[in-house]
This record gives structure tokens, C-alpha cells and sequence, in this order.
């Protein structure tokens, strides 16, 4: 009597079955890793780019406003000028920066003075800029919000050797030669920029 050929077996055994699901389990948690990492790592550079681009502004329009720097003194509440055309915060509530600009942009052609009073505060970690529509008297516009996560700034004025938070305003010399900023900033740690005055 002759045997026929044994019949090759179909499907799998179930070790084989579990085998198979242990390796896709592994791969399919591999995938999500990867996967999660790489979107947290999106999440990050565009934080990253956020920050980053609010300091390229806050730079700019402090280069800006300090460029463009005049010798134009402001009057405070009593109605008197203030001792100089730059003043730095001398007091917690003071600003930390006020001055006054030529050659700023009127988008919306309303009439205005050539020059324009700017302030800059820290409020709550936060630089805000702050414009007045009259460079005497008068309420601010609404605040410009430039970084967030602002600590520990101190603004000197350096004129010739000497670099404080005043300088001396006189006929000859009304600005100070530089203005210099350090403070620090979330995201970067301490940063310092030294801003020179050309006069406007």
C-alpha cells in the first residue's frame, strides 16, 4: 500500500499568530514615538520662530525709536519740562525709557506733530511701548506689547565716558551718545544692546 504525499498545512500556528502581534505591537509604538517627537519638535521650532521674531522687533523698534531720538523736552503733569530730552525709570512706576522721535509712519493720515513722545515699561514681565498722540499732557494710546517674559532691566545713558541713568543735557551736547539696555529675556537669558543716538 502506498502513502500518499503529506498535504502541506494551511494557516497559522497559534505561536506564530502571537509572535506576529508582538512584532507590529512594537513597530506600531516605534511609529508613535517617532511620531509624537516629531510633532512636539514642530510645536518647539514654532515657538522658537514666535520668540524669536518678537525680538527682532523689540530690537528694531528700539534702534528705530533711539535713532531717531531729538532734543525735544517734555513737559510732565506739573506742566514744567523735565530736566532733559532722555529720562530713564528712576522709580518702580517711572518708565523705563522716555523720549521723543522724529520721521515716525502715519498710516492713517490723520494730522499730527512731526514729533512723537514714546515710552517704554515693564509691566508684569511684560516691555510694552507706549506712544502719546500730543507730546505734552495728554493720555497714551493703547500700549504696544513687545516681548514677554521681560526680568531685571536696567537702562544707562552714556555720554562720552561717563554711562548712568542720567546724563548731562546741555546746549552744546542735549542727547546722550548711546544708549545701552540689558535685561532678560525668557528664552535667551541676559541680553544687552547698545543702541546709538544719531540725532534724528
Amino acid at each position: 500500500m502506498q502513502h500518499s504525499p503529506r498535504q502541506s498545512r494551511e494557516g497559522f500556528t497559534l505561536v506564530e499568530v502571537m509572535i506576529a502581534l508582538a512584532v507590529f505591537a512594537l513597530i506600531s509604538a516605534a511609529g508613535v514615538l517617532v511620531l509624537s517627537q516629531v510633532v512636539d519638535a514642530r510645536f518647539a521650532i514654532k515657538g522658537h520662530a514666535a520668540r524669536l521674531a518678537e525680538f527682532q522687533r523689540t530690537t528694531a523698534m528700539l534702534k528705530s525709536d533711539v535713532s531717531q531720538m531729538t532734543a525735544r523736552r517734555t513737559r510732565g503733569v506739573s506742566g514744567r519740562p523735565f530736566s532733559a530730552p532722555v529720562m530713564t525709570g528712576q522709580s518702580a512706576d517711572a518708565p523705563l525709557l522716555t523720549l521723543v522721535r522724529a520721521g515716525w509712519s502715519n498710516p492713517e493720515s490723520d494730522a499730527r506733530p512731526s514729533l512723537q513722545k514714546v515710552e517704554y515699561r515693564l509691566v508684569e514681565n511684560r516691555l510694552e511701548r507706549r506712544t502719546y498722540r500730543h507730546l505734552d499732557g495728554g493720555a497714551p494710546n493703547p500700549a504696544q506689547v513687545l516681548y514677554r517674559g521681560v526680568s531685571d532691566v536696567r537702562v544707562t545713558l552714556i555720554q562720552g565716558q561717563s554711562e548712568g541713568p542720567g546724563y548731562l543735557s546741555s546746549t552744546e551736547r542735549p542727547l546722550p551718545d548711546a544708549v545701552r539696555i540689558r535685561m532678560v529675556l525668557e528664552g535667551y537669558g541676559p541680553v544687552e544692546m547698545l543702541l546709538l543716538v544719531t540725532g534724528g
